[in-house]
C-alpha cells in the first residue's frame, strides 16, 4: 500500500530594528541552519549544502529517526530557498529503502508600514509503502497519522525558527559592531606607529 503524506506551515516574524539589516544576516546560509537546528545536529556537507539529524519520531508502532540533506540558496535581497536533495530513515530499512521526502522552504524579508517582516512557507510531502503489518489498519488511519507527523515536524521547526532566529540575529549584529570597533582601533594603533 503507497501513502502520500502533506503538511505546510506559514510565518510571519516581526524583525526588530538593528544596525545591520536582516537580508546580510539572511546571506549566510550556516547561520540559518544552526538557528534551524541545534548544531550538534548538523553536518556540513559542501557549500550551502548540509546533512541535519532529525530527532527520532513515532509513527504507528515504528520509532524513525530521518537524516535530511538540504540545500540552501540565499539571494542578494536576502530571500532564502531551501530544498531537500536527499533523506534517510534510520530504524526501520524497509521504510527507508521506499520513501521519499521532498521539503521546498522560502523566508523573504518584507516590509510593511516601516517594519521589517520574515515571510516563509514551507511544503513538506512524503510518499511511502506502507509495511505489511499495517495493511489491515484502515487507510484514513495511517494518512492522519502521517498528515500528523509531519505537521508536528513542520512546526516544530516554525517554533525554533521564531524563537532562535531573531535572537541569533542580534547576537550576529552585535558581534559585527564589536569586530568594527575592534578593527578601527587597530588600524588607529597601526597608523600611529
Amino acid at each position: 500500500m503507497r501513502a502520500t503524506f502533506a503538511a505546510s506551515q506559514s510565518v510571519s516574524i516581526l524583525v526588530p530594528s538593528a544596525a545591520v539589516p536582516i537580508q546580510h544576516y539572511l546571506r549566510q546560509p550556516h547561520r540559518l541552519v544552526h538557528a534551524l537546528t541545534d548544531p550538534s545536529q548538523v553536518e556540513v556537507l559542501g557549500e550551502d549544502r548540509y546533512r541535519m539529524k532529525m530527532k527520532a519520531r513515532q509513527f504507528l508502532m515504528f520509532n524513525l529517526q530521518p537524516t535530511v540533506d538540504i540545500h540552501i540558496q540565499a539571494k542578494s535581497d536576502g530571500t532564502v530557498f531551501l530544498s531537500s536533495t536527499a533523506c534517510e530513515i534510520r530504524g526501520v530499512d524497509f521504510i527507508n529503502d521506499r520513501f521519499h521526502f521532498h521539503l521546498e522552504g522560502m523566508l523573504c524579508p518584507t516590509q510593511k508600514a516601516d517594519r521589517t517582516y520574515l515571510e516563509g512557507q514551507a511544503n513538506l510531502e512524503v510518499k511511502v509503502d506502507i509495511p505489511p503489518m499495517l495493511w489491515m489498519t484502515p487507510k484514513a488511519i495511517v494518512e492522519a497519522t502521517g498528515n500528523g507527523l509531519l505537521k508536528s515536524i513542520l512546526m516544530t521547526v516554525k517554533q525554533r525558527l521564531v524563537h532562535q532566529l531573531v535572537v541569533d540575529y542580534l547576537k550576529w549584529v552585535s558581534s559585527e559592531a564589536e569586530s568594527r570597533v575592534t578593527a578601527q582601533a587597530l588600524s588607529m594603533n597601526s597608523s600611529s606607529i
